[in-house]
C-alpha cells in the first residue's frame, strides 16, 4: 500500500514539475523580445550564398534584399542597423535554427508553407513568389513533361523539392544543401534543368549567359515572411507591426530599389515580388 501511495505521489510531482518546465518555456518565449534588448543586438538567419537576395559581397559581409530588411530590423528595435548578428543558414536548416534557438529572427526567402507552419510561426509576408526552371538555351525545358528521363536539380528542404516530391515523383531529383552546390551542378552539366524560386532564378540566369527560364512560373503563388519560434507572440507580434510601418514609406520597394533592380533592370515588374505591409 505504502508502495502504491508513494508511485503516486511521484508521479503528481512529475506532472507538476513538467507542467513548471513547460511553463518557463513559454515565459522564455514571450520574453524573447525583452531578452533581445537586454542583450543589446539580434540574431537572424540570412543565406550567405543566394544573391540577390542575402550573399557574401566582395567585402566580405552580408548583402542583399533580405540583409536589407535585417538592418532596418535592428535600427528600429535597438536603435543601431550594426547591432544585428549574422547566422548563415542554408535551405534545409532554417527551421531548425529557430528550434534550437540558434536564432531569433529568419529572414532567409523563407517561403510559408503548411508544414513549416507547424514548426515555426511566420509573420507578414514582405515578397510573393512562384517556381521557376532554368536550363541551358541549347536543350532549354519549356515544359516538366520534357523532364522525363532527365535529372532535375533542386535544393534540400525547399518549396520546388517538396513540389516535384509531391506531383511528379516520376522526375529524378538531384539535391544540394547549398545553392553554389545546386547551381555548380547545372553548370557542370550533371542535371537537365534547376528548380528553384523564380525571383532568383531571374537573376541568376541574367549574371549567366547561356541559360534562360523556360518555365517562369510553376504552382501556387506563395509568399516569403519572416519567421520567428513557435508561440514567439511578442517579437511575431513585434515584426507584424514594424512590417505595417514600413509600408508607409514603401520600404520594400526601396529595398527592391536598392538590391534588385540593379540586377533585374527592367526586365521584372516589382509588382510581381514586393509585398507591402502584408497585403497582397
Amino acid at each position: 500500500m505504502k508502495k502504491i501511495i508513494f508511485s503516486f505521489l511521484a508521479l503528481i510531482a512529475t506532472v507538476f514539475l513538467t507542467g513548471c518546465g513547460n511553463d518557463k518555456v513559454a515565459d522564455a518565449q514571450n520574453d524573447a523580445l525583452a531578452k533581445i534588448k537586454e542583450q543589446g543586438f539580434v540574431r537572424i538567419g540570412v543565406f550567405s550564398d543566394k544573391p540577390p537576395f542575402g550573399y557574401i559581397g566582395k567585402d566580405g559581409k552580408n548583402e542583399g534584399y533580405d540583409v536589407y530588411f535585417a538592418k532596418r530590423i535592428a535600427k528600429d528595435l535597438l536603435g543601431d542597423e550594426n547591432k544585428v548578428k549574422f547566422e548563415l543558414v542554408e535551405a534545409a536548416s532554417r527551421a531548425e535554427f529557430l528550434v534550437a534557438n540558434k536564432v531569433d529572427i529568419i529572414i532567409a526567402n523563407f517561403t510559408k508553407t503548411p508544414e513549416r507552419a507547424q514548426i515555426v510561426d511566420f509573420a507578414l509576408p514582405y515578397m510573393k513568389v512562384s517556381l521557376g526552371i532554368v536550363s541551358p538555351d541549347g536543350a532549354l525545358i519549356k515544359d516538366i513533361s520534357e523532364l522525363k528521363g532527365k535529372k532535375l536539380i533542386v535544393n534540400k528542404g525547399t518549396t520546388a523539392d517538396a513540389y516535384f516530391t509531391k506531383n511528379h515523383p516520376d522526375i529524378e531529383l538531384l539535391k544540394f544543401d547549398q545553392n553554389t552546390e545546386t547551381f555548380g551542378a547545372l553548370l557542370d552539366g550533371r542535371g537537365a534543368a534547376l528548380a528553384h524560386d523564380n525571383a532568383l532564378l531571374f537573376a541568376w540566369a541574367k549574371e549567366n549567359p547561356g541559360f534562360k527560364v523556360g518555365v517562369e512560373a510553376l504552382g501556387d503563388i506563395d509568399v516569403i515572411a519572416p519567421a520567428v519560434r513557435k508561440g514567439n507572440k511578442t517579437l511575431l507580434e513585434w515584426i507584424n507591426n514594424e512590417i505595417a510601418e514600413l509600408a508607409k514609406e514603401n520600404f520594400f520597394h526601396k529595398a527592391y530599389d536598392a538590391t534588385l533592380k540593379p540586377i533585374y533592370g527592367d526586365s521584372v515588374n516589382p509588382e510581381s515580388l514586393v509585398v507591402e505591409g502584408g497585403k497582397l
